[in-house]
């Protein structure tokens, strides 16, 4: 059974900073491509920023584009979200999620396999 588990949210102030971390169990982390995405109240799930299997590769959305890196250490088993210039558009929940198997990033929700509780990330004013 995977499971990830999503930590390091809370309430910021605009144009501050935060970390994210999602640790895996239950499956070869380093097997599996990974990805980090948001929901805001009212909205769908987005794309933030998603990362290949090696950590060699990554795509962002052009929302976070210069502002958020994604990471992972495969020796910890964990992918971070790297956050900083924080705005309150930046506000949601944000889930990490995993490629089962897959080499490759996709920025498309549909193709990853498992998904964490998510994190609250408040940005205020």
């Amino acid at each position: 059974q995977v499971q990830l588990v999503e930590s390091g949210g809370g309430l910021v102030q605009a144009g501050g900073s935060l970390r994210l971390s999602c640790a895996a169990s239950g499956s070869t982390f380093s097997n599996d491509a990974m990805g980090w995405f948001r929901r805001a109240p009212g909205k769908e799930r987005d794309l933030v920023a998603v990362i290949n299997r090696s950590g060699s590769s990554t795509y962002y959305a052009d929302s976070v584009k210069g502002r958020f890196t994604i990471s992972r250490d495969n020796a910890k088993n964990t992918a971070y979200l790297q956050m900083n210039s924080l705005t309150p558009e930046d506000s949601a929940v944000y889930l990490c999620a995993a490629r089962r198997g897959a080499w490759a990033w996709s920025p498309s929700t549909t193709e990853y396999d498992y998904w964490g509780q998510g994190t609250q990330v408040t940005v205020s004013s």
